[in-house]
Parts: C-alpha cells; structure tokens; sequence
C-alpha cells in the first residue's frame, strides 16, 4: 500500500518534478503517468543525486529477493524510457549518467519536501515479478501526448537490425524462435525495411566472426552502424511459473537513445506467439508505421504456424540456409512440416530447394504451400503464389502479376524485380529487363546475381562495354560466381578476345561454379565446328546414360549427324530425372531434327499433358518441336504458321531459334527474300544468340537465301563468312561438307 500523506510529496530537478504520491512526471503542467518499475528506478536514483547506485543496489531495492525477473533487460528498458521521458540522452547526459558495469548516477541537482516521507512513498501497486509496460497517458487538453522530447520515428527509408532475443524463460524453444517470429510479423510491413540475414552474415563476417554467431544487442549495435542501419530492435523473454513478459525495446544505433518499447504478458507457453504478435503490432506503431497499413497488413504470427517447436525448426532452417546454403537447411523445414502439416512457408522453402535437383519434389511442396496459403501474411503470400504460378504451373503472366502487386507493396523487395527482369526477358524485352535489374542491383549492390543480370542483358542488347563494366564491378567487390564467370567467357568470346577465354578457362577452376568451365568452351568449340573438342569437353558419362548429352544431341543434329544424336538423345532419357522439362526439350528438339518423328511426337504429347498451363511450354517449346515435325513431313507452311505466333516474343527464346527456324522454312518454300530477313535478324542480335551453333550456321542459311536471290556476291560473301568461323572445324561434318560444295558452285558460276 501506498504511504498516505496529507499533500504530495515532490521532488524537483531542472523543470521537472516528481509526485512520488501519485507516480507522476511534471513539466510545465503537463503530466505523464509513470507505472512501476520506471517510477522505483528513478525514486531511488533521485534520493541518491550525485552518487553513483550499482545495479544490484537497483535490484534489491526494486525487486523482492525471491523474484523472477530478466533484470538486465527490465532495468535497461526502465532507463531508456525514463531517458526518453527527460529528454536525455546516453552520450551527453543532463540526468541519468551511465557508468558502464557499474550502475547510474543522477548528475542534476535535485530538491524536495520531506525527504523522509518520500523514501518510503509509492503508488499502490502490486508486485507479482511480471512487470507491466511502461505507459505514457495523455492528460493535457485534447487527448494529446506529451513528452519531454517527442520520440525519434524511422522513416521508409530506414534500416532496421534485429538481435537475437534474451532467453531467460528456461524454456530453450524460444531460442531463435522469438526472432523469427518477430520477424515474420514486421516483414509484412510495408513500412519497416529490416536487414536481412544474408547482409548480417556479411558485416559478421568482416568484423571477423562467424556467421553463426547471436546477436546480443551490443554486436547488433556493431553490424547496424557497419551496414548504415537506424535503429536495433531487440527483444527478451523471461518467465514465472506458466506466466511470461515478452519485451521489446526499439533504440538508435548511433546514440543508443529509446525509440520504443513494449512488454506484454502471455498467460501460458500457448499464447506466446499471440503476445508477441500484439506487442509488435504495438511497435510498429511507435516506429512510425501508419495505421492504416499496420491495419492491412497484420496477420498474426499464429497465422504462420501455431507451434512453437515448429517455428524454432523452421527459424534454424532459414538460419542454416543463409550461413551453409539451401541443401543444408532442408531437414530443418522437413521437421517443421512434421510437427506442423500445415506451415505453408516450410513447404515453400522446400520447394526452393528441391527446385535445383528434384522438380517433382519441388513441385509437390509449392502446390501444398499454395493450397495452405490463405491465412498467411500479405509478404509470404505473395511468396507462394509467385513460386507456385512459376514453377508449378508456369503461368509466367500470373507470376509477372504477383511479382508486379509484389513490387508495389513491398518496393524495397529486390526478388520482384529480379524476377520481372528475368520475365521480361523471356519475353524479348531487354530494355525493360535491364531497368527492372539495374533497380535490383540499386536495391542489392553486394549481390552478385544482379550484376549477372545486369551485365547479361547488356550483352543480349549488344551493348557490350557497359556489360564489360558492370562485370568489373563485381570484380572490384570480390563477387565471382559460376555464372559470372560464364558471362565474362561469354562475353570475350562476342568480342573475340581468345586470350581472355583462356584466362578464364585456366583461373576459374577451383572457384565456386569454376569447375563447369569446360561446358562454357564446349559451346564455343561447337559454334566453330570443332564437334570432337565439344564432346571431349562435355565429358559424357558411359555408364547408364549421359544428361549433358540432351544439350550436345540437338548440335549434332544441326550437323548432320542424326544417328549420333538419336544415341545421344537416348542416353540422355535414361538418367533424366522426372519432371526435367529441360532435358525432355532438348531431346524431343534432337529426335525431331535427326527424324525420329514418332518419338519426338510422344514425349511432345507428354509434355503438353503434363503442364497445359505452361507459358514456355505451350508458347515455345511445342510450336518449336511441331514447327522440325512439320518440316521432317516436308510442309514448311505449316511449320511457317506455328512459327509465326511466336514472333511477338521471339528474341527472347533460347538461341532465336525459332527465328532459325522460320529462315529453314523459307528456304524449302524458295523465299530467299524472306529467309534472308530471318538469318540477318540472328546475325544482328548476336549476344542474344551468344555461342549457340545456330549462330554460325546463320550465315551459311543467308547465303544459302541470297544464292535462291540469285544475289551470287552477297551469297558468297555469306558463305565466307560462315566458312572463316569454322575453318578449323571437324572436316568430315556433313553440313561443312555441303557448305563447301555449295560455295565451289558459286565461285564456279562467278568464273563463268
């Protein structure tokens, strides 16, 4: 109970005073209503001015000796608020001096009436070891708040950094599931941008430690100020019995003054998450965040998963994931979806990973992830149906779509424009691919995919110096990846820069992705026509079957070898893994160009079955394949007609093949005006084509249209062209030995 006295006993320091009756802050008539634990921590700083008081002083006098309390984290909430109230700061204290492992000393001088009454005096409230949040009440006219200096807010600009949380429940499923969670909650905000892990794991790793290692809130402080972030926002548990406080305290990371706080009390272990749910929600609000989009976007943790166990699998999972990879994350997400069947993000992340290697098995976990999406969070919504219309369905629009919504909601998101660029693309609209990317790489400028990217567009608009300094960039930033390193062999190959390929060739072994340095020459042998230097590259496997086979079978075809690439194409099914789409493409492609018509016609019926809703598929793929059949049965018409619907996109099809195609068909019909324009169209756009064959055979297809032109100097010059790109070609090709029979004809009618 609360000491009775006749008037309020105050006390008073700079323009404050402190009615120690009624828990109460004044400032020039206003007033804020202090709860407990604030209120007891500065009544005994304020009877000791000038005197530094340790922290456990502050605990025996605050606390009963048999009380549960996450004191550290409790008395440092305590400070920041009180320091928020006063307007003071950590750095340049007017009140509250910081003595670091010691305690605090209150450096105002301070006045009162009664000093006696006030030691003994506090508001009536009860002590139960769970502490309520502090409170700020508006008492002034008008509803309004007040403080002594107004809070600090974030902007949509601003870069959160979440610690790890203090767990001191004794309950070791909190560990990194508290995080997770919270994280989960604020990332469906649109107005909190919070770093992400992949970031934390690189300021760790130049502060040298390791990327597995907690954020307590002092390395947090470290990485925020390193990466150029605004505030750290960490949290505690603790617990009493069946009861828990969940708390969570927002500070600057520069000066270290309070940006928020909250605490709240779960009354059991199954109503944790909910709590933690309502307290960020409450934080969202100090931070700055709207209410009108805190109300939009507020599905609670719960929504996610209801069980704690399976969150905390999840929660290692995703930690896994960003410090060893995928691979070594997915028994985390297995074990999420036992104890949880319906945690839809652990089936999405599943999918992910399984996307590389297995697509059955990716695809089975991102249609049960879409199946249990609807009570997910707005952010992993838009994850699932975005994954689920790309790799399930290949409903490239719908993806397009999500991924667009995606963009605009969460603009700060660099995985929408990746994708949309990548979409784009497909689509044969480099320019606009290259906007969405270069605003990735703006987004993540330490993420390699996005100078591949950005360089990789550059080249298929034939703007090959400024891909040659995006890749430099990522040069001077150590960034190396295998697919860096094929656009920049890629990329000296366009420019004839033999020298380089070999530097390349001869460094890149050893580094990540390095290793498939010999595939990346395979190709450049094969558009010069050294077939045997190809193969001896792609190094097919003998025994049972050969999947790098279904790439090499469609060149060998092309020229004319049709019973190697039948054997090729073969192998290539036998170690196919099923639902490969890629490696049923490239075989169906070969067998139809080396005459096996029935079998490409089968597995061409299979896959429009199989995905019906498939863009690349039904607009690509197939019209592709029936475009060869139709030309194997002798109707170029036809195969003109399944060619011609493509043409809206074409220059964003593998190899323009379709563009290839279309030029063949011209020929058989005896259109050299319109082949021509069609082998021309490849020849202009050399770095969509890159170091696919089909671009040296190009120039034997336009002399071969300039000869039906009866143009015999521009035909010639044609099959010059092609005959230098492969004059140190295999001499027992079928297609080279027609090409130099052809072009004798031609020198031979020029003599005449």
């Amino acid at each position: 109970m609360a000491v009775e006295t006749q008037s309020p006993v105050v006390l008073r320091f700079g323009a404050f005073e402190l009615d120690l009756r009624a828990g109460e802050l004044h400032k020039q008539g206003l007033r804020v209503k202090l709860q407990e634990q604030p209120f007891r921590v500065l009544n005994v700083l304020l009877h000791h001015p000038g005197k530094v008081v340790t922290r456990e002083k502050l605990r025996a006098s605050i606390w009963p000796a048999d009380t549960f309390v996450d004191f550290d984290n409790s008395l440092n909430t305590s400070i920041n608020k009180l320091r928020e109230a006063l307007g003071d700061s950590a750095d340049s204290p007017r009140f509250i001096e910081t003595l670091p492992r010691r305690g605090y000393r209150f450096i105002a001088p301070v006045t009162g009436e009664d000093r006696k009454e006030a030691a003994i005096a506090a508001p009536g409230w009860k002590i139960a070891g769970l502490v309520a949040a502090v409170v700020v009440a508006a008492t002034v006219a008008g509803g309004l708040f007040w403080r002594a200096r107004q809070t600090r807010r974030l902007t949509e600009k601003d870069m959160i950094v979440l610690a790890d949380f203090a767990n001191t429940s004794g309950d070791p499923v909190f560990d990194d599931t508290m995080k997770q969670g919270l994280r989960v909650q604020l990332e469906q905000s649109p107005f909190l941008n919070i770093l992400s892990d992949q970031k934390v794991n690189e300021e760790l790793s130049l502060m040298g430690r390791p990327k597995e290692e907690r954020l307590t809130q002092g390395v947090a402080r470290e990485v925020c100020q390193r990466a150029g972030s605004k505030a750290v926002l960490s949290g505690s548990i603790s617990g009493l019995g069946t009861h828990y406080v969940i708390g969570l305290s927002a500070s600057s990371c520069d000066t270290g003054d309070a940006l928020g706080n909250e605490q709240v009390e779960a009354d059991s272990r199954e109503h944790v998450l909910k709590a933690l749910g309502e307290s960020a929600t409450n934080m969202r609000k100090k931070l700055g965040e709207s209410l009108a989009t805190i109300q939009k976007y507020d599905a609670p943790v719960e929504a996610t998963t209801t069980s704690l166990e399976a969150l905390k699998a999840y929660s290692l999972g995703m930690k896994t994931w960003h410090a060893k990879g995928e691979e070594a994350a997915l028994p985390f997400f297995q074990r999420a979806v036992e104890l949880d069947p319906k945690f839809a993000m652990a089936y999405a992340r599943m999918g992910s990973v399984y996307s590389g290697d297995d697509s059955a098995l990716s695809s089975e976990n991102e249609r049960k992830a879409y199946e249990l999406r609807e009570k997910v969070s707005e952010r992993e919504r838009l994850y699932i149906e975005a994954h689920y219309y790309d790799h399930v369905t290949g409903e490239m629009e719908k993806a397009a779509q999500v991924y667009e919504v995606w963009q605009q909601i969460y603009p700060r998101d660099v995985e929408p424009y990746q994708n949309l660029g990548g979409f784009y693309a497909a689509l044969g609209n480099y320019e606009k691919a290259l906007e969405e990317t270069r605003e990735a790489l703006r987004l993540q400028p330490d993420n390699e995919e996005n100078y591949l990217n950005v360089g990789q567009y550059y080249i298929s608009l034939n703007r090959l110096d400024e891909a040659e300094a995006v890749f430099k960039q990522a040069e001077d930033r150590q960034l190396e990846s295998g697919p860096l390193l094929y656009f920049r062999h890629d990329l000296a190959f366009l420019k004839g820069d033999t020298g380089e390929m070999e530097r390349l060739v001869a460094t890149s072994v050893g580094k990540p992705g390095g290793d498939s340095i010999h595939y990346w020459q395979a190709w450049a042998e094969a558009y010069h026509g050294r077939l045997r230097k190809a193969r001896e590259l792609f190094r097919p496997e003998t025994s049972g079957g050969c999947l790098v086979c279904a790439a090499l079978a469609p060149i060998e075809a092309q020229f004319g070898e049709g019973q190697q690439a039948r054997a090729d194409a073969y192998a290539a099914l036998r170690v196919a893994v099923p639902g490969d789409t890629d490696t049923q493409y490239w075989v169906m492609l070969a067998l139809a160009l080396a005459g096996d018509v029935p079998r490409a016609e089968k597995l061409a019926a299979e896959l429009d079955k199989r995905y019906p809703l498939n863009t690349m598929v039904q607009r690509y793929w197939l019209p592709t394949i029936r475009a060869v059949v139709a030309m194997e049965h002798k109707d170029a018409n036809k195969a003109v007609e399944l060619l011609r619907d493509m043409s809206p996109y074409e220059l964003g099809m593998q190899c323009l093949r379709p563009i290839y195609l279309r030029g063949r068909a011209y020929l058989m019909l005896q259109d050299g005006t319109k082949a021509a324009m069609e082998f021309q169209k490849m020849i202009d756009h050399r770095g969509i084509v890159e170091k696919c064959p089909v671009g040296a055979l190009a120039h034997l297809g336009l002399g071969r249209a300039y000869a039906l032109q009866g143009d015999t100097a521009k035909a010639r010059a044609a099959y010059q062209d092609f005959l230098t790109l492969w004059k140190d070609a295999d001499p027992d090709l079928p297609v080279l030995k027609e090409a130099q029979a052809e072009y004798a004809k031609l020198s031979a009618v020029r003599k005449e």
